[in-house]
C-alpha cells in the first residue's frame, strides 16, 4: 500500500512540475506578445504564485517520494537511472531558480510600466529573453527525467 501511495504522489508531482512549467512558459509568452504592460504585470503576478504554490511543492516533494520509492523497491540510489534522473534534477533546479527571480522582476517592471503608462522597458525584454531561454533546458531536463522513470534504462 505505502508503494502505491508513494508512486501516486510522486507521479503526482512530476505531472504538476511538467505541467506548471509548461503552463507558466504559455501564459507567460502570451502576456508577452501582447506588449501590454498591464496584462504582463497581471499574468506575472499569477505566475509568480502558481510557481510559488505549485513548483515549489513539487520541487520538494519529488525527492522525498523518490528516495522513498528507491528504498521501498530495493533499489540502489547509485543505479545509473536513478543518479541521472538526480543530475537531470538538479540541471532543472540550476535553471528555475534564477527564472523564478527573473519573474519576480518582469512583474515588479511591467507593474511599474503600467502605473505610469510607459511602454515595458528594454531590461524587461532582456530578462524576458533569458527567462526563455533559460526555460527550455531546465523543461528538457524534466522530460528527460520523467523518461528515465518511465524506462529505467540500465
Amino acid at each position: 500500500m505505502i508503494y502505491f501511495v508513494l508512486k501516486f504522489l510522486h507521479i503526482i508531482g512530476a505531472t504538476v512540475l511538467l505541467g506548471t512549467g509548461a503552463g507558466i512558459a504559455f501564459f507567460m509568452l502570451i502576456a508577452h506578445r501582447s506588449g501590454n504592460a498591464m496584462t504582463v504585470a497581471a499574468v506575472a503576478r499569477i505566475v509568480v504564485i502558481a510557481d510559488f504554490v505549485f513548483t515549489t511543492t513539487a520541487v520538494i516533494v519529488q525527492p522525498i517520494t523518490g528516495i522513498a520509492l528507491a528504498w521501498n523497491m530495493g533499489y540502489s540510489l547509485w543505479e545509473r537511472w536513478i543518479v541521472w534522473s538526480i543530475v537531470l534534477y538538479l540541471v532543472t533546479g540550476a535553471f528555475w531558480l534564477p527564472v523564478v527571480w527573473m519573474q519576480m522582476e518582469m512583474r515588479t517592471i511591467a507593474a511599474e510600466a503600467a502605473a505610469n503608462g510607459r511602454p515595458l522597458p528594454k531590461r524587461y525584454h532582456r530578462l524576458f529573453w533569458t527567462w526563455l531561454y533559460f526555460g527550455f533546458p531546465a523543461f528538457a531536463a524534466v522530460l528527460g527525467i520523467i523518461w528515465l522513470m518511465i524506462t529505467r534504462p540500465v
